[in-house]
């Protein structure tokens, strides 16, 4: 026997590649995992009075798309409760991406979205980013996509992972317009929208009511072991992305529902401390480039990731490089051509880690930047 074919050109996540082999000791700045307490109210929502754990509807708990419809200000039948953000993103996929089109990914990107066109059946097709931040370039994306036949979904992600760059209004008005006059499907990825600096990112759904947002727990509201996410959108978009998701994992769990529930109702409390914990942790981040490296650093748009320049002669094989970081410095770091061509002369480093394992990493990494 042999795999499926549409499993022949996707291969393990490359950042799974890094972090695996991690030896005892280093410092983890691969992973997008936030290192604060899961949130009380979330503990508290997991310790429910004796009782039955039942199923829920395949769209989810109907308590929780209500609190995500008043996050949202929208209504109930424009939210999809899913299993992850990325649950959401497979089956908007399933649903919608036909075999043998192209979907429209950031170069440099997260590394699921080829993977999930590649499932799909489809073909991923890169677009670059800003030079200045990799930050959304609204004109070259949409000159790719008028360079591109049959393309079934276009993908953004703002703030990006991993780059932490966002985009402007006027640029995502110009994607929604292009991708409605081609009647393409606009996913906007807003997981990381919630963790920002000051000034909130923009939202897709400021300048179209055409797009799919999709976002979870994960990340703002620090719980990504709950596997909790949702799709907000036209119903025309969901019903049958519904399907997908009831057929491949019947329902996301019914407690981690629960815990979601009251992470939203409390998302005022519970964002705020969370962007508190990234600023504490940006601030250490900072110091230790500067004190170390000479190296000074704006914070990004939004996110806990820190897209930092590689030094020239690890441009060749950064993978290389970032192995040699990882099994002789002691830091796991992530190569940024991971990620795409667009991310080679980078490396993402995640400080959603403790202030003193950054301090510690970067006082370990900084000989190998000299």
């Amino acid at each position: 026997m042999q795999p499926s074919a549409r499993l022949s050109a996707i291969k393990p996540s490359p950042i799974r590649a890094i972090t695996d082999g991690t030896p005892p000791g280093a410092i983890p700045l691969g992973l997008g995992e936030p290192t604060w307490d899961l949130p009380e109210v979330a503990r508290q929502a997991l310790l429910r009075p004796p009782g039955p754990c039942a199923y829920v509807p395949h769209a989810g708990l109907t308590e929780l798309r209500r609190a995500l419809a008043g996050f949202y200000r929208c209504s109930v039948d424009e939210v999809l409760v899913t299993t992850g953000s990325q649950g959401a993103l497979s089956c908007l996929f399933q649903a919608w991406v036909k075999p043998g089109s192209k979907v429209l990914i950031p170069d440099p990107g997260f590394v699921a979205y080829p993977a999930l066109a590649g499932l799909a059946g489809a073909e991923a097709v890169p677009y670059p980013l800003s030079a200045d931040r990799f930050r959304l370039d609204g004109t070259a994306l949409v000159r790719v996509l008028e360079a591109t036949e049959d393309v079934s979904a276009v993908i953004l992600n703002l703030p990006s992972n991993p780059t932490g760059g966002g985009g402007g209004l006027e640029d995502l008005k110009r994607v929604a317009d292009a991708c409605a006059r081609r009647d393409v499907l606009l996913i906007s990825d807003e997981v990381y929208r919630d963790l920002h600096f000051g000034t909130p990112p923009p939202s897709i759904r400021e300048v179209t009511d055409r797009a799919v947002v999709v976002s979870s727990v994960s990340k703002g509201w620090g719980a990504p072991g709950l596997r909790v996410g949702w799709a907000i959108g036209d119903p025309a978009w969901l019903v049958p992305t519904r399907v997908a998701h009831g057929y491949a994992v019947t329902g996301t769990a019914t407690p981690a529902q629960w815990a979601a529930l009251a992470l939203i109702e409390d998302s005022e409390r519970v964002l705020a401390e969370a962007r508190a914990a990234i600023r504490l942790r940006w601030e250490a981040l900072a110091e230790a480039l500067r004190s170390e490296l000479g190296q000074s650093a704006p914070p990004p748009d939004g996110t806990f990731y820190h897209f930092m320049a590689l030094p020239e002669r690890a441009w060749a094989d950064p993978t290389a490089f970032a192995l040699k970081l990882r099994d002789e410095a002691g830091v796991v770091l992530i190569p940024g051509v991971a990620f795409g061509e667009g991310g080679r002369r980078h490396v993402r480093l995640s400080f959603a880690a403790t202030p003193e394992q950054l301090r510690e990493g970067v006082r370990r990494f900084a000989p190998h930047w000299a």
